[in-house]
């Protein structure tokens, strides 16, 4: 899938976590309601009940789940997950990123790599890495020209619109999850890409992707067929109940509308949005995928705000005008010229503010605070964190900012999305 970009985008975000804009190939070599209350008794058991420590086969988890750890990276952008890889096992941090298939982490030898604040995992100090061979049935690159790879290595390849790549060697390895109580979980022969060669804008902290979308690399497809995300505050990096949980007993609660997959993207029906009471004037034809696969909205934990097809954006936009525009002062934000934003501070100057609600199919809603509706910029201007959407294939994007607060679970078998509001530290044994 190609999709093109502009500056616009990514002046607002790091590239990386713009993953709508990733573009894939694998060779060979208001009166006010506010939100709904948190959850206040979500009773979580933990169905691996295992040791700290304990060395267990994959296949025990397709019945069960695991869980890692998560945190908001220090830029407020993304969600990193702590895992460890190999062994004797390296400390990693990648991000969560539902538009891509792949778990991928940067590998010696190094011919092209950024920086990380982690140690480069080095393949060869690794007693359970194994390249996966150019003839395996789950090698992409077996139809291609095997000469051309005498090696007989499984080659992958990875990019993204703004220039940014990713190239190295799938393999399988042991991954060490960290878990929110300190414990750890590993599970062996995980698919991965080693990438020796990694260009592009990234911002010193994470070291590759956590990709669980419904591809047949996916860690998702690996562990099970369920997979959830708890997230609190993106811009508390010191908020330690973050959680991510994968495998076939992975709880599925709260509100759930279907998915639908294409191109390795999870997209949703979105009916409406309200600000408040009020029901914005929008066509719901709007948001609906084209015969031809444009357009449409997708859910995506690797991008850091909401993006709106054109005809959705401005009714939202002229009702924020409406109800900001009247008592504070237009601000700028001079990285991206014309962004709607005004001089003051979030929590200070916004409380009341209607709550935003995205309406889905089957009854469905993702019900957004002003601190996951706005984003201060810096110390005296916020700003409104929904943008019109300048992409071509995909109409609408509902990033990470959107589902703060939120647990959201996934179920690939019965392709349906699930909401619940609540606090991630209720999910503690």
């Amino acid at each position: 899938m190609s999709i093109t970009t502009s500056i616009f985008f990514l002046s607002f975000f790091h590239p990386l976590f713009f993953t709508t804009l990733l573009s894939v190939s694998v060779t060979a070599a208001a009166t006010i309601p506010k939100p709904g209350p948190l959850v206040t008794g979500l009773i979580h058991q933990d169905t691996i009940n295992l040791e700290r420590r304990r060395r267990t086969s994959r296949a025990a988890f397709l019945r069960d789940e695991i869980h890692a750890n998560m945190v908001a990276d220090d830029r407020g952008q993304a969600f990193l997950v702590n895992i460890s890889i190999g062994r004797p096992p390296v400390p990693q941090l990648v991000s969560i990123d539902t538009s891509s298939d792949l778990l991928w982490v940067q590998c010696r030898p190094c011919a092209n790599c950024f920086r990380q604040s982690t140690p480069i995992f080095d393949p060869s100090k690794s007693s359970t890495y194994m390249d996966l061979p150019y003839h395996s049935p789950i090698c992409p690159n077996s139809l291609h020209n095997k000469n051309c790879y005498p090696q007989n290595q499984c080659i992958y390849k990875e990019s993204y619109a703004d220039g940014s790549t990713t190239s190295g060697n799938l393999a399988t390895e042991d991954i060490v999850f960290e878990t929110s109580d300190q414990g750890t979980v590993t599970v062996s022969s995980v698919l991965f890409g080693c990438g020796h060669s990694n260009r592009g804008r990234f911002d010193g902290q994470q070291s590759g992707i956590l990709g669980p979308s419904a591809g047949d690399k996916s860690i998702v497809s690996q562990l099970g067929s369920r997979f959830s995300y708890c997230i609190g505050d993106l811009f508390d990096p010191h908020y330690i109940h973050n959680q991510l949980a994968f495998g076939d007993g992975v709880k599925m609660e709260g509100s759930s509308t279907p998915f639908q997959t294409f191109n390795g993207f999870y997209y949703v029906t979105l009916l409406g949005i309200s600000l408040g009471e009020t029901r914005l004037d929008i066509d719901p034809t709007v948001f609906q995928m084209t015969e031809s696969g444009l357009g449409g909205v997708i859910m995506d934990s690797g991008t850091t705000a909401t993006f709106l097809a054109k005809d959705g954006f401005i009714p939202l936009s002229n009702e924020i005008r409406k109800l900001v525009g009247g008592h504070f002062r237009r601000g700028i934000y001079r990285p991206i010229p014309g962004w709607l934003c005004y001089k003051g501070r979030v929590n200070e100057d916004l409380r009341g503010f209607p709550a935003l609600t995205f309406h889905f199919a089957e009854g469905a809603e993702l019900v957004l605070d002003t601190n996951s509706l706005f984003v201060q910029k810096n110390q005296d201007v916020f700003c409104l964190a929904i943008l019109e959407s300048n992409l071509k294939s995909i109409g609408s994007v509902i990033g990470i900012m959107a589902q703060q607060h939120y647990n959201v679970a996934y179920d690939l078998i019965e392709k349906r999305v699930y909401f619940q509001r609540m606090d991630c530290e209720l999910l503690k044994d």
